[in-house]
């Protein structure tokens, strides 16, 4: 545990928000059982409101598909920064709901993109066939 990572030994349902490259911001949820770290990096997410806002934080992007498809892209585009690290996401400025989906759909499972450890593992997963998946 270092300050940068303690928020991940918290309790779950907690932004842990970290810089990469020195310069993209990236969201994970932490997923464990305080004590034992464990987060889920969102990678993506489909905007079904904001979007002059995002647009307007993501000037020249000119695909709807394209203002969040993406670990970097999405914290740009809803932003989210390091100030947003160990908030609780059920309440708050920054919370995650179900999204209010009607119907039912398919889970897709992959390898995990961008690193190299473990890359084969089957840690990746999104909604099957949504265009606003990240690549």
């Amino acid at each position: 545990m270092t300050p940068r990572t303690q928020v991940l030994f918290g309790p779950p349902a907690h932004a842990y928000v970290y810089l990469i490259y020195g310069m993209y911001e990236c969201l994970n949820i932490v997923a464990e059982a305080e004590g034992s770290p464990g987060c889920v990096l969102i990678r993506a997410l489909e905007p079904l409101t904001g979007l002059a806002t995002m647009r307007r934080r993501r000037p020249g992007v000119r695909r709807e598909e394209d203002l969040a498809n993406g670990p970097g892209k999405l914290t740009l585009a809803m932003g989210i920064t390091r100030r947003h690290n160990g908030r609780d996401v059920t309440r708050g400025d920054l919370y995650v709901c179900d999204g209010g989906l009607e119907k039912a759909f398919e889970t897709g499972v992959s390898a995990r993109v961008g690193i190299r450890h473990a890359a084969d593992w089957p840690l990746r997963f999104y909604i099957a066939g949504n265009r606003y998946v990240s690549k």
